[in-house]
Formats: C-alpha cells, sequence, structure tokens
C-alpha cells in the first residue's frame, strides 16, 4: 500500500497499489506526505492523553439507562466490555479474581482466633450456669446476682485449674497419629519393649524420598461446551421493593437491579435512609444522585450532607480504580469535593474517614512526629528573642526542608488490604525459598546467556523479576524447562489463551503454559493441594504488566512456602486494566533480582518497537513490508482504508489472510473507533442481519468473561440455550441475558485489549481525533502486536512522534511501592 499522494483519491488505482511501494516511515513530517520526522522529541507542547484504564475497566458495563455515554473518549477500553454510562462504575469489580472475590488477609487468622477463644468462654459460660443451678437446688432460697456471679468465677477458677494439672501431666503420645506416622511410632515402641531388634530399622530399607517429578499428562477429556458465568442476581422480591423506592424518587426503574445487587437485600431500606448510596450503583452520576434525593427528602436535601459528602468520596476512589489508582492524594480528593458544591471538603474527608468509606495513608514523615520533634525544640529556643527570631527560625526551617514531605492518601479499603497483602506474601516468598538449589549444570546447558543467568537467579531467590519484549518469552520457556528436568512442578501462567498457545510452542509441552485466570479457578493446571496451594515448586507469570493488585494478592497467597515466583513482562505495554501497577512497583521497590533480557526482538518490527520503547521514532528498512505507513486526511478515509487493508491488500501482498489480520484503535467511540471499524469490516467481511443479538455465524467478536479479560471467539451458532462461540478451540455458550454485555464484534479492538496477545499482521488506526489518547506505551503495545506485518493508518501528524518522544511518568497513584520498600517491623 503507497501512501497517498497529494490530490489522489482512496478510490483511485493508485490508492489501491499493494503496500509492496510503501514507505517504511512510521511518522510523516506532515499530514500529507510519508515522510518521516525521524523520532526527534516533539518541542510542542504534550497533549493529555485519555486514560485507557478508566474507560477500559468501566467497559464492562451495559450502557446506562440516562445520560451521556463516554464512549467517543478516544482512550477507552481495557477488558473490551460495552461502554457505560457518563462517569460509570462496573458490575463487577475492575479487578475481581476469576474465582472469587478476594477475601481479607486476616480472616483466617481471625477466625481461627475466634474458634480458641469461644471453646473456653463458652464452656465456662454453661459451667457457670451449671454452678448457679447446683446451688439454687440446695438452697431454697434464690441466689442474689453477686452470690451467683462469685459462685461462677470459683467454677471458672477451678476449671482453670484442672486444665493446668492436665497440661502438667504425662501426655500420651501418638494418640491421634495415623497413617505412616503411626506405624512409625508402633515400630519405636516395639524396639524399646525389646519385641524388636534394633537392627529391624536398618534390615528393612527406609523408603527413599521420592523425587518430584513432572506431572504427567493428564487423560485428554472430551470438550464440552463451557458456560459463561453469570453474576449472582437479586431475588424477584428485593428487586421489586427497590424499584418501588426509585419510583418515588422518579429514578429509572432499570436501576431496580443493578441497585439490588450492588446494596443486597435491604436496597430499598438502604435507598429510603439513605438516597445518595444510589452514586454506588454502576452507571450512575452524582448529578442523578443528587436529584433521587431532593425527590426523596425534600427540603432536608443540601449539598452538605454528611450522606452526601461521604458517598462523593466513595465515589471518587472508586472512579480513581477504573482509572488504575490504588489510592489518591487527599488534596485531590478535597478539590474535587469543591467542584462538586461541598462547602467544607475537609470536613467532608474527615467525615468519610470516621464513617470508615476511606482509609487515610501517610507516605512519609508522620504529621505527629513532626509536632514532637518542634516540641522538645521549644525550651531551647526561649533562650532569648534574638535567638529565636534568628537562628531559631533558621534551624526549624532547615530542619523542615531536610524531611520529606508528607503525602497524605485516601485508598478503599479492599485495594488497601489487596496492597498490604500482596507486600506481605512476596515478602515470604523472598524470605521462605531454599537459597542453596544447584542449578548450576541446567544454567550451562541453556540455550543463551540470559536464560542462563535467569535461572542463576531462580535457582537462588525465591522472587526473580524478568524483564524483555516477545523474543524473550523464550528465556522463561527455557527456565520452566529446566526446572521440569530437575524434577520440579514448573507452570507458566499467561494472561491470555493466545500467550498460552505461544508459551507452550516455546516449551513444546502443552501441561507447562495455563492462563491466569484459568490456574485461579481450578479449570486449568494442576490443581491445589491439601493446604489449599497450588501444587507447584516454581511458577512464572508472564505478561506480568497485566497484573492488578487484586489478582496479584490472591495468586501470591495461593502459593505455598518456599514456591518459587517469577514476575516476567515487557515493562514499556499498557498496565492492568485493574487498579494497581504490581510488576512496575516491583522494579521501582528493587524488592528482588532484576533479570534484564539482552534478546532484541528481530526484524523491521522489533527494530522499530526498540526505538519506540527509549523514545525514538526511527525510520527503519522493510524490503518485505513488514512496515507500512497509510496517511489519511480525515476519520471517514481511516476507515476506508482500514477496511481495504484488512480485506485486500494484507492478504494479496503479504500472504495474511483477513481472518489473521487484527486492526487495533484507540478508542470504542468516534468515526474511526472500534464501532464504525466493527460496522465496516462486518460489512465487507462478514454482512449478514445479525439475527442473534446483533451477531451471525462466523463473526469475529471479542468475549469478556470478567473485567480485563477480553478473549477473541468467534460465532458459531445460538439457540435457547445462548450463543455458542468458538474460543481459541473452547466451545463457550453466553447466555441470552449476557450477550449485550460480555459479547462485542471484534474485527477492531483497543490496544488495552490486545495487550497480550499478538496476531501474524495488525493495522493501528491513528484517525485525527485520538491524538489526545495516545502516549508512549499505547503506541509501543500497538505496534509490537503484529508478528510479520505493521500496516499504521496515519492521520494525526505531530502528535505521534511527540507521544513517543515524551517520556513516561507513573500514571497510577500506588502504595505498593512503599511497602515493599518498608522494612518489615
Amino acid at each position: 500500500m503507497t501512501a497517498l499522494p497529494r490530490g489522489e483519491t482512496p478510490g483511485s488505482p493508485a490508492a489501491d497499489d499493494d503496500v509492496a511501494t510503501s514507505s517504511a516511515v512510521p511518522a510523516p513530517s506532515t499530514g500529507d506526505g510519508p515522510e518521516a520526522d525521524g523520532g526527534a522529541p516533539g518541542t510542542g507542547e504534550r497533549a493529555e492523553a485519555t486514560d485507557d484504564t478508566a474507560d477500559e475497566a468501566a467497559d464492562g458495563e451495559a450502557d446506562a439507562v440516562d445520560g451521556a455515554t463516554t464512549d467517543d473518549e478516544p482512550g477507552e477500553a481495557a477488558d473490551g466490555e460495552p461502554d457505560t454510562a457518563d462517569e460509570a462504575t462496573t458490575h463487577d469489580k475492575p479487578s475481581e479474581a476469576p474465582d472469587g472475590e478476594p477475601g481479607d488477609p486476616t480472616d483466617d487468622t481471625a477466625d481461627v482466633a475466634a474458634g480458641s477463644d469461644a471453646a473456653p468462654g463458652s464452656d465456662a459460660g454453661a459451667d457457670s450456669g451449671a454452678a448457679a443451678g447446683t446451688d439454687a437446688d440446695a438452697a431454697p432460697a434464690p441466689l442474689s446476682e453477686a452470690e451467683a456471679e462469685l459462685a461462677a468465677q470459683r467454677e471458672l477458677r477451678e476449671r482453670i485449674e484442672r486444665r493446668k494439672a492436665e497440661k502438667e501431666g504425662p501426655i500420651a503420645a501418638g494418640g491421634k497419629l495415623s497413617g505412616k506416622a503411626a506405624d512409625l511410632l508402633a515400630a519405636v515402641r516395639a524396639v524399646e519393649s525389646g519385641e524388636q531388634p534394633a537392627t529391624s530399622f536398618f534390615d528393612s530399607p527406609a523408603p527413599a524420598a521420592p523425587r518430584r517429578t513432572a506431572p504427567e499428562p493428564a487423560p485428554a477429556r472430551p470438550r464440552v461446551p463451557e458456560p459463561a458465568r453469570a453474576p449472582r442476581s437479586a431475588s424477584p422480591e428485593t428487586v421489586a421493593a427497590a424499584a418501588a423506592v426509585l419510583a418515588e424518587g422518579g429514578a429509572p426503574a432499570a436501576l431496580a437491579g443493578p441497585a439490588a445487587e450492588t446494596l443486597g437485600a435491604q436496597a430499598a431500606d438502604a435507598l429510603r435512609t439513605d438516597p445518595w448510596q444510589l452514586l454506588g450503583v454502576p452507571g450512575v452520576t452524582p448529578e442523578r444522585a443528587d436529584g433521587f434525593a431532593r425527590a426523596l427528602l425534600g427540603a432536608e436535601c443540601g449539598p452538605d450532607d454528611e450522606r452526601r459528602t461521604a458517598a462523593l468520596v466513595g465515589w471518587l476512589l472508586e472512579r480513581a480504580a477504573l482509572r488504575g489508582h490504588t489510592a489518591l492524594d487527599a488534596a485531590e480528593v478535597r478539590a474535587a469535593l469543591a467542584e462538586r458544591s461541598v462547602a467544607d471538603p475537609d470536613a467532608a474527608v474527615q467525615h468519610a474517614v470516621a464513617e470508615g468509606v476511606v482509609l487515610v495513608f501517610q507516605d512519609g514523615q508522620e504529621d505527629e512526629q513532626v509536632h514532637d520533634d518542634q516540641d522538645s525544640e521549644a525550651p531551647a529556643e526561649s533562650d532569648g528573642a534574638e535567638g529565636r527570631d534568628e537562628g531559631g527560625d533558621e534551624g526549624a526551617g532547615a530542619g523542615q526542608a531536610g524531611q520529606e514531605p508528607v503525602q497524605v492518601l485516601l485508598g478503599l479499603d479492599r485495594y488497601a488490604l489487596a496492597e498490604e497483602s500482596l507486600a506481605d506474601g512476596l515478602a515470604r516468598l523472598v524470605n521462605a525459598c531454599e537459597k542453596d538449589a544447584d542449578w548450576t549444570r541446567a544454567a550451562s546447558a541453556a540455550g543463551s546467556p540470559s536464560a542462563a543467568e535467569l535461572i542463576r537467579a531462580v535457582a537462588a531467590h525465591g522472587l526473580v523479576a524478568h524483564t524483555g519484549g516477545e523474543a524473550a518469552r523464550a528465556e522463561p520457556a527455557a527456565l520452566i524447562t529446566a526446572a521440569r528436568a530437575l524434577g520440579l512442578r514448573a507452570l507458566g501462567a499467561t494472561h491470555s489463551a493466545d500467550g498460552r498457545r505461544r508459551l507452550a510452542g516455546a516449551t513444546g509441552d502443552p501441561e507447562t503454559a495455563v492462563t491466569l485466570a484459568g490456574l485461579l479457578s481450578g479449570e486449568q493446571g494442576p490443581g491445589r493441594d491439601g493446604e489449599g496451594a497450588i501444587a507447584v515448586d516454581l511458577l512464572v507469570v508472564l505478561d506480568a504488566p497485566q497484573l492488578d493488585v487484586e489478582t496479584a494478592a490472591i495468586l501470591v497467597e495461593s502459593l505455598a512456602d518456599g514456591t518459587r515466583l517469577v514476575l516476567s513482562g515487557d515493562p514499556g505495554v499498557l498496565g492492568s486494566a485493574g487498579a494497581g501497577r504490581v510488576f512496575a512497583d516491583v522494579l521501582a521497590a528493587r524488592a528482588c533480582p532484576q533479570i534484564v533480557s539482552r534478546t532484541p526482538d528481530p526484524g523491521p518490527i522489533g527494530e522499530l518497537v526498540s526505538g519506540i520503547g527509549i523514545g525514538e521514532l526511527n525510520q527503519v528498512e522493510a524490503p518485505g513490508k513488514e512496515v507500512v505507513i497509510v496517511p489519511v486526511r480525515d476519520a471517514g478515509e481511516a476507515v476506508h482504508r482500514t477496511v481495504q487493508l484488512v480485506a485486500d491488500s494484507v492478504p494479496r501482498a503479504i500472504g495474511v489472510p483477513s481472518s489473521d489480520t487484527q486492526v487495533i484503535t484507540v478508542g470504542h467511540g468516534g468515526s474511526a473507533g472500534t464501532r464504525a471499524l466493527n460496522a465496516a469490516l462486518k460489512q465487507r467481511l462478514n454482512p449478514g442481519p445479525g439475527r442473534f443479538g446483533g451477531f451471525d455465524p462466523g463473526d469475529r467478536v471479542v468475549h469478556v468473561p470478567a473485567p480485563g479479560r477480553a478473549e477473541p471467539a468467534v460465532v458459531v451458532s445460538a439457540d435457547a440455550e445462548g450463543l455458542h462461540l468458538d474460543r481459541a478451540g473452547t466451545e463457550v455458550v453466553v447466555a441470552q441475558d449476557r450477550v449485550e454485555s460480555c459479547v462485542r464484534h471484534g474485527w477492531a479492538l483497543s490496544a488495552h485489549q490486545a495487550a497480550g496477545m499478538r496476531w501474524p499482521a495488525v493495522v493501528v488506526v491513528l484517525p485525527g481525533d485520538a491524538a489526545q489518547g495516545l502516549s508512549r506505551s499505547w503506541v509501543y503495545t500497538a505496534f509490537s502486536r503484529g508478528e510479520r506485518h505493521l500496516s499504521v493508518v496515519h492521520g494525526v501528524d505531530q502528535a505521534l512522534p511527540r507521544a513517543v518522544a515524551q517520556s513516561p511518568a507513573q500514571d497510577r497513584t500506588t502504595r505498593l511501592r512503599t511497602l515493599l520498600e518498608t522494612p518489615a517491623g
């Protein structure tokens, strides 16, 4: 495909030429020609990129019943779900793990403690009652409260003394042993009693510790359709009660179901008592909640109502989580509250903290410590007014200048607990690992120096971070193969089914690769041991940048002491759809050894992407048409050229069929977003009436079983059970009521949806209105999805080189790095 010369239209013969003649220049210096900018940093002010992650995580919900949608924002959709309404939150929590909600890390301990305390207390209460009853039978007059209390205390002390005496007495050892332990105890006692000679232990060979070997492949089972999991729905009675209250407040009846699911069985009472709880329902904006509250409360409703301010604080934190933040600066929250007509944002934040809506954290010097230091210096400064005014103030100012500023963060408890649990779990893996393992021979047999370095690091550490591009995935594959040869249970987990396929191809063994969602749910992998831990000795998590904090916490909690964990991924790609930046925080905290791969991605695409990773948009030689630039003038032309590339030019010139060519664009909305492109591509590649909820057999779709997961599939058929999909060889049935929210056409995806996957050919569409959504990580992710060919439909002029040249900043506020850097205790 050649760059369109000035004056020619897309329908002209020149526009229909093959991609063979196109220039391999990634950034034209002007919007009319193919000349490259050369990657020089732009001097213009950088346009603020729309955060893909926020809209991607929120993308899992159906369009809201009321209000304008945010579909037209260019940086939307990480997980491929349909868009929500303006400023919507999701039904499913953005980072909820496939196997359920993460529990409070303290729950198990609390339960155990409660169980151990309850037994003595209940016994004591029963005995006290029995003692009181005995005294009552002996004396005709009833005991007074004081006498009964004294009797109960005496009985409790007697029971405590009896228990102490029992503990001090001889203990019958082995009374509760069974199996091999009981047999061994019996043999020891037989020798001690003289029934058997001591040499009997040596005469019968002791069974040697079995060497753990790689698990045998599980027997092949016939594939059955996998039913897509539907969320729990509220009872009809709860929905009806909520609908009645919503009707009183003038809210749409369609919100009754989501409100009942969000607020539980008492949804109606909760809404009547606190109308602003409606703000916690996905798709509801503050304006809608305020209107509902005014209708119910009348004159009692006010902008500074504590119920309103508390709900707003929680809503702001939920919205921040959709953008990837696990916490927000308190000053930012106060500023947002002021914009929502809250007269005293400080008091509003304090009330929200007091009510437990949010938690407060301080990174840096504690306020109390600062005050204590100032108070301790006061007597010394009181020697003279002049000294206090000159030297005293100067010294205090210097002391304050030398202190780190206090950053007060506000966060939701679910993310705070997840980050703290993850930090503790990673520290546990680091400390519990066997550090004297000798894997020298395995390292010497590795296929590359980087693979050997990775093997040696894993042998000596329980946690290792590995970074590199697509070609570097061969190194974790070599590690898994080497570990299994040593008899260890080694496994690799990927973000997508496509990643699993590529890892299995690299190791040569399908049993070595699973998806992370399948591993946590138990649908894939070795399963769990008797204590509930995943039965592995070494787990390698590829595509680690896609790990959100809640999923990572669940994963680490599922690993037993002594398990080795390797986090491997490309730090240049976009982050997770859920909250947190786990991989980036682990790297920044230097919490473990970091192995940087020295294996570059090959070919012109690899060269181009490597330059983007360091902020340079270079011109690359592409003799085999590996990289092609197609300039366009407007969004309409961008759609036309994209369809032409996928349907005609790439199959003819490159030899990649349309079914293996993926279109990637910046957002879902807009005249050249995924919706417009999917409609145009369906019309050209698989036209039909869409009689199955808008889909026809043969349609390429993306199935979103949970927020943050986008699985490409093909429509097979539909019946009363639902929509039948072929997802990488696995038949999946999506219930009819879930099709609208979980399935969308998939010829065109966003970069967040495409993360963790690769295709033989990729067409990246950059229409003029996409400039605000571009960043270095977005460009890096989109351009690196192609294996053999990359076409760039380019209409953003100098916005592309500027986005690449800008240094990526930490775009998410998290606490994990601080927790990892803080010494334990």
